[in-house]
């Protein structure tokens, strides 16, 4: 059987940034998944006893934390794609 491992610096080059950025993909869904599925559903009765701005700390999550959470995720995947795209010399004019 032939070896399926990349052989010019190109195609590992390839391998690596893609391998980079689906690293970073799945940070990014894990942690909008902890956001809105695990604070804002599944663990608020547990943060039911913290007050943010007037109301619990799991309702804060449901409605507002997450869509501040959000929109922190595309600013750093964004910035963190930039930085990589550098790295591995294919980022835009």
């Amino acid at each position: 059987m032939a070896d399926l491992k990349p052989t010019t610096k190109a195609a590992r080059d390839g391998d690596g940034y893609w391998s980079a950025n689906i690293r970073i993909i799945y940070i990014s869904l894990i942690i909008w998944a902890l956001v809105s599925f695990g604070f804002g559903i599944l663990l608020r009765p547990m943060l039911a006893g913290i007050q943010v701005g007037g109301t619990d700390l799991g309702f804060w999550f449901a409605q507002q934390g997450s869509i501040l959470v959000f929109l922190a995720l595309i600013f750093f995947y964004a910035w963190r794609m930039n930085k990589l795209d550098r790295e591995f010399g294919v980022e835009e004019d």
